[in-house]
C-alpha cells in the first residue's frame, strides 16, 4: 500500500507508525485508519519486528482524534477503499496484535487520539505533551475502551473527571495517574521507545504474546461495550445536537446544547 496518511518504517526490532497529518493535528480520517490497520498487520506479520511504536507528526500533537472539520465537510470521516470507518477495528486490533504496542506521545493525546495512546500497552510521553478528552464538547463520546477501559487505567473517579470535565492534562499529572508510564524530554522521546522495544526483543516471544493476551483477557468484554457504543454513534452522529457540537467547532465558537437538556 502507497500510505497517505502515514509512514511505516522498520528500525531494528521496532516498526514505526506515525500519523502524518501534522496540518490536521494528526486528526484520522476513514482512509487513516484503514492505514493504520494495514501497517499494524503488516507489523504483525513481519517476525523481524518485536515491538511497534505508536506516534504522531511533528511535536505539536500525537493525535486530536477524528477529523472534525471533514465531519462537518462532508457529513462523515470521509472515504476509504471498502466504504467502512473502522476505529473500532483499530482499536481491537492494536490489542490482538501479539507483539506489544508502546504509544510514544509527542504532543497534544486528545479524543479518539487519547483513547488511541490508552489501549496501547505502554505510553511514553514527551514533557509537552497534553491529554484529555473532547467527545461531549463536539457531539461525540467514547462507551467502550474510551470510557471502561479508561477506568481500569486510572480508577473510576479519574476517568469520569477526564469525561465530564474535558479538562487537559500535563504529561507529569498523566504519569502521576499512571496514564503514562515515563515522561522524557521531547528529543528523547523516539529513542526511548526505540530502547524499551529492544529490551523487549531480548526477551521470549511466545511468552510475551500469551501475556499480552492474558492481560487483554480481564478486559476483552469491553470490546462489545465498543461495538454498542459505535452503533449508538453512528445514530447519535446525524442528529442536530450531535452537529451542533461539530459545527461550533469548525466555526470556533462555543457550542450551545441548551435546547437538548434531558
Amino acid at each position: 500500500m502507497n500510505y497517505e496518511d502515514i509512514t511505516y518504517e522498520v528500525d531494528g526490532p521496532s516498526a514505526v507508525v506515525t500519523i502524518d497529518r501534522a496540518d490536521r493535528l494528526n486528526a484520522f480520517r476513514a482512509k487513516t485508519i484503514e492505514e493504520l490497520i494495514h501497517a499494524f498487520k503488516r507489523a504483525w506479520a513481519d517476525t523481524d519486528v518485536r515491538g511497534i511504536i505508536l506516534t504522531g507528526a511533528g511535536e505539536r500533537a500525537f493525535c486530536v482524534g477524528g477529523d472534525v472539520k471533514q465531519r462537518t465537510e462532508t457529513g462523515d470521516y470521509g472515504p476509504s477503499e471498502n466504504g467502512l470507518f473502522e476505529a473500532t477495528y483499530l482499536h481491537r486490533l492494536i490489542r490482538d496484535v501479539p507483539k506489544p504496542v508502546i504509544a510514544a506521545v509527542n504532543g497534544i493525546a486528545i479524543g479518539g487520539g487519547h483513547v488511541l495512546h490508552v489501549i496501547c500497552d505502554l505510553s511514553i510521553a514527551a514533557e509537552h505533551a497534553k491529554f484529555g478528552q473532547a467527545g461531549p464538547r463536539v457531539g461525540s463520546f467514547d462507551g467502550g475502551f474510551g470510557s471502561a477501559y479508561l477506568a481500569r487505567v486510572v480508577g473510576e473517579k479519574r476517568a469520569r473527571e477526564i469525561w465530564f470535565l474535558l479538562r487537559q492534562y500535563d504529561a507529569a499529572k498523566a504519569e502521576q495517574w499512571g496514564l503514562v508510564n515515563k515522561v522524557v524530554p521531547s528529543a528523547e522521546l523516539l529513542p526511548e521507545a526505540k530502547a524499551w522495544v529492544a529490551e523487549i526483543a531480548q526477551y521470549s516471544p511466545t511468552a510475551l504474546r500469551f501475556l499480552k493476551h492474558s492481560f487483554n483477557a480481564d478486559t476483552d468484554h469491553q470490546g462489545g461495550l465498543s461495538q454498542l457504543a459505535q452503533a449508538g454513534l453512528d445514530v447519535f452522529s446525524v442528529t442536530e445536537e450531535a452537529k451542533e457540537g461539530a459545527n461550533a467547532f469548525a466555526e470556533k465558537r462555543k457550542p450551545d446544547f441548551g435546547k437538548y437538556q434531558i
